[in-house]
């Protein structure tokens, strides 16, 4: 069943006359476009029975329907007021829309006053819920640009490790990944992180002029898209032998990543998860130094639902793709994080992310 249809059948058992879908990714699930409108008004409106439309800048029309959108595309200019276009389009259905389900978590307190104005005797209600629970389970060509994003993110880890050199910048090796990445015809998900020595110790640190130095721990924390779809890896390497201490935090983190990773499986809750690998970091001595959940969802958007963390009560499906990332930041020593994609299978756990765990020595 297409993605169109199912959001009509949910419309239709619940009572809601039309759904507006505005996020860029998820206009590009239920769509197969992907755009990035800016401030200007993208979305798609579908209904329990009625055709759907796709609204967008008018200079986009062309691409919305190369990307394969069979249904209306309705292109609004910049001197046009897009929710009258938006409007106009609705009524032409013939429907009394009496509610509308909108992702609340998107609209802005503007853009949903701009919609009263247009519908004031329409009820909007959430659809956030919907979407996310869609977009939850991965299909099988889902899994596929998955996996192959997580395998351009391991070749993005082997370029940065193969930059390293003392007195290079963070923002030199940096920018030979992207290059790389560019070469290979995909763009980073998020921007690239390449942090050196104490500077690993900040969650998310923005890369500079700092020059690697003999001793460093060097953290890169980096993905791609592929096909539309995220990868995100976090990998942390040594320039030189490492200290004692240094070690101890990296084996400690490892260890975490690990634990987690062994216990993913249908009907496992997310917060078994974080406790697990949480539990091997505080019997290590660090628990006040791993200061953010294990992990989040991963597919269109390179954050997605569901947040991995201790008070999540979400049992793992088959077909969930999320990451998980322990991390120890203890600035007087370094910081390390250690992140993997895994996907959840019929009995176990696929990690999608391949590039080696053990501490690597440059």
């Amino acid at each position: 069943m297409g993605k169109i249809q199912t959001i009509s059948n949910y419309l239709k058992e619940q009572s809601i006359d039309a759904a507006f879908v505005t996020t860029p990714d998820n206009v590009f699930y239920v769509s197969g476009f992907k755009s990035n409108p800016h401030e200007r008004l993208l979305g798609v409106m579908i209904f329990q029975d009625a055709e759907p439309f796709l609204i967008c800048p008018k200079m986009e029309v062309p691409d919305a329907k190369a990307a394969g959108w069979s249904h209306e595309v309705v292109g609004h200019e910049d001197t046009d007021n897009a929710w009258a276009l938006l409007h106009q389009a609705a009524e032409a259905r013939g429907l009394s829309l009496q509610n509308i389900a909108i992702e609340k978590s998107h609209l802005t307190v503007e853009r949903l006053e701009a919609l009263n104005d247009f519908f004031p005797a329409t009820k909007f209600v959430g659809f956030d819920d919907q979407l996310n629970n869609m977009r939850l389970v991965k299909s099988e060509e889902e899994l596929e640009n998955l996996r192959q994003a997580a395998a351009l993110a391991d070749y993005a880890i082997e370029v940065g490790c193969s930059e390293i050199a003392e007195g290079k910048t963070e923002l030199e090796i940096l920018s030979a990944i992207e290059l790389a990445m560019k070469k290979k015809g995909v763009y980073m998900s998020f921007d690239t992180m390449v942090l050196s020595g104490k500077k690993t110790a900040s969650p998310h640190g923005n890369p500079g002029e700092r020059k690697i130095e003999k001793g460093d721990f060097i953290l890169f924390d980096l993905g791609v898209v592929y096909n539309g779809y995220c990868s995100d890896i976090t990998r942390t390497v040594s320039f030189g032998e490492p200290t004692s201490a240094q070690k101890e935090i990296y084996e400690a983190v490892r260890n975490a990543n690990e634990s987690a990773i062994e216990a993913v499986k249908p009907g496992v809750r997310a917060m078994d998860l974080d406790k697990i690998s949480r539990d091997v970091i505080t019997d290590a001595g660090y628990g006040e130094y791993f200061t953010h959940r294990l992990g989040h969802g991963l597919g269109i958007s390179v954050h997605e639902f569901p947040s991995v963390h201790g008070a999540n009560e979400m049992a793992l499906q088959e077909g969930m793709v999320f990451t998980i990332e322990p991390g120890i930041y203890k600035g007087d020593v370094t910081g390390v994080r250690i992140e993997d994609d895994v996907y959840v299978t019929k009995d176990g756990v696929e990690v999608l992310t391949k590039y080696p765990k053990e501490l690597i020595i440059l």
